[in-house]
């Protein structure tokens, strides 16, 4: 965990650009593009938000927080922080990281979901790679991140697509793609589901599509089924409107959560035993179908009992 203070909040529309920094000035940890760190904002909220300033710079990490109609906290306790504040943060982790070995990576970011593309561009031009950034949004009035994405360096690299005057044409984006590009996609649901459809149709090998969630609709509930944590000894019932870390939670065992939707991965735990029911959107679907490890914000049990590496 790390203590950083704000240095500098800045309100653009309904987003809160918030930069962070050690309160003694001292380098903070290396990230690469694509990470996240978890906000921890007081009273059990944590959320994980991608970092969007250039990962060469150490002093500061750079966030862009959209505030939700529909938060369940998160962002609104996220937008009540002020200049000077201090807030726990975990360290950078990444799920969402570039291939190394991409001939061209194209990026694609729907509204909030330009934040880790930012990132991603700096890296790459930094690197000399080849690269190319769309930017989706509303209208210009909800574009928070123009400024930055006018960066003359950038200069050709950049696509601006606005609802109102012109939406992306995706057989457009996507005509011409060299076997070696790699696509990386986070924003709204519809908008990966079409740009992965697309991608597919238009010849691209699914693990050179890349994409992160924000937010998912998941269902928790579902018949009840036993858990042996086998590590500390203990056994518990989740009941049929019950999370397994809620339940683990009741009998003393704190399972670390993040985002609560089966998207960042935080909670995901190994399985010695039992066949879980996958709720997560973080698995592959190889991944899933494997069976020995599972997301306990979200996921259940197809089988009566699962045994957990806890």
């Amino acid at each position: 965990m790390l203590t950083l203070r704000i240095i500098e909040r800045e309100l653009r529309g309904d987003t809160v650009l918030l930069t962070l920094a050690h309160p003694e000035g001292h380098p903070l940890p290396a990230y690469t593009a694509g990470a996240h760190i978890d906000l921890h904002l007081g009273d059990g909220l944590v959320r994980p938000y991608s970092l969007c300033g250039d990962p060469a710079d150490r002093s500061c990490y750079r966030l862009g927080v959209l505030k939700e109609p529909a938060s369940r906290g998160g962002s609104r306790a996220a937008h009540a922080l002020r200049e000077g504040d201090c807030v726990q943060v975990s360290e950078p982790r990444n799920l969402f990281a570039l291939a190394p070995d991409a001939g061209h990576s194209l990026l694609i970011g729907g509204g909030i979901g330009i934040t880790p593309m930012l990132a991603m561009a700096a890296e790459l031009q930094a690197a000399g790679r080849s690269w190319s950034l769309h930017y989706c949004v509303r209208s210009r009035s909800d574009a928070a991140f123009l400024s930055r994405l006018a960066d003359e360096v950038w200069a050709g690299r950049v696509h601006l697509h606005f609802s109102d005057e012109r939406r992306m044409v995706l057989a457009e984006v996507l005509s011409g793609l060299s076997p070696a590009t790699h696509i990386y996609i986070c924003g709204p649901q519809r908008l990966m589901d079409a740009v992965k459809e697309a991608g597919l149709a238009a010849g691209v090998p699914p693990e050179q599509l890349h994409q992160e969630c924000f937010s998912a609709d998941v269902s928790t509930g579902g018949r009840a089924f036993e858990v042996v944590a086998a590590a500390s000894g203990v056994t518990v019932q989740v009941a049929e409107d019950q999370t397994i870390v809620a339940a683990l939670a009741q009998a003393g065992i704190k399972v670390q959560v993040s985002c609560q939707q089966g998207i960042c991965g935080s909670c995901l735990t190994n399985v010695l035993e039992g066949e879980p029911d996958h709720r997560d959107s973080f698995l592959t679907d190889e991944e899933k179908a494997d069976g020995d490890q599972m997301l306990l914000c979200c996921s259940r049990a197809r089988s009566a009992r699962l045994i957990l590496d806890l």
